[in-house]
């Protein structure tokens, strides 16, 4: 499977040996932990770590009912790859079903308070079911993806889910993640060949244009200092948006 690190470029071998160390020290010290997979670039190289070398941790992805059709077919990638399957959550059909009533389909176009109404269904509560009975988790955020990540540490404690939380690719560059993918021919989302550097929902994600930042596609109707869904929420470091207005949305051009 091409996980020995002997015949790496020094640097990558470096760098990857690092990797499974502070993935295997998770491992030790939080045996229930697991490795949250949007199924980006960042999480595939935690997944090949992972499932590829046999360590002892759960990854899980959640499924929001609106990715590419791009995305969830990674699933199956992996499994025909590793062996093993990816644990797939979803949101609760009638908390969709009840939001889109009130709001529309769009909503999340209107307001930033809509569009975290609609994460908060589609994966922070799904995430919450997911990480219960969990001592920590394992997320592939890294400080150089975005404004509010740029402080990021390789391990804090989550007041939003109440558990250890590991970053353990924070401190790698964009270069980093493909010359590793390359190396060991990892799976990736052939929408990043397409210019998607990060990849959401697709309603909430667009490619990006030269010269724009690597998330500059995600929410890209609202300012930089906002973009996270509320997996992340305490990367924020701006005040809580107003409560939610009802209203029915309707998509921007996307240019």
């Amino acid at each position: 499977m091409g996980i020995e690190a002997g015949s790496l470029p020094p640097e990558l071998e470096r760098r990857w040996a690092d990797l499974l160390e502070r993935l295997q020290r998770i491992a030790q010290r939080y045996p229930q932990a697991a490795c949250a997979s949007s199924l980006a670039a960042e999480d595939m190289v935690l997944t090949h770590a992972i499932l590829g070398s046999g360590l002892n941790l759960a990854v899980f992805s959640l499924d929001t009912g609106r990715l590419h059709a791009e995305t969830l077919a990674l699933l199956d990638r992996i499994h025909q790859r590793y062996g093993r399957p990816v644990e797939v959550w979803h949101p609760d059909p009638q908390a969709v079903q009840e939001h889109v009533q009130e709001h529309g389909a769009y909503a999340f176009y209107e307001s930033l308070a809509l569009r975290k109404a609609c994460c908060h269904i589609r994966k922070v509560e799904p995430l919450r079911r997911a990480l219960r009975g969990r001592g920590a988790w394992i997320t592939g955020q890294r400080r150089e993806q975005a404004a509010t990540r740029h402080e990021l540490p390789l391990e804090e404690d989550d007041a939003v889910f109440g558990l250890r939380k590991f970053n353990p690719l924070a401190d790698w560059s964009h270069e980093d993640i493909w010359q590793t993918i390359r190396w060991f021919d990892i799976p990736y989302n052939p929408l990043h060949d397409q210019g998607y550097p990060s990849i959401g929902c697709e309603p909430c994600t667009r490619a990006i244009k030269p010269g724009e930042d690597l998330r500059a596609g995600r929410w890209w109707w609202e300012s930089a200092d906002s973009k996270e869904c509320g997996l992340h929420a305490g990367n924020l470091r701006t005040a809580a948006p107003p409560p939610a207005q009802p209203g029915r949305g309707s998509a921007p051009t996307q240019e």
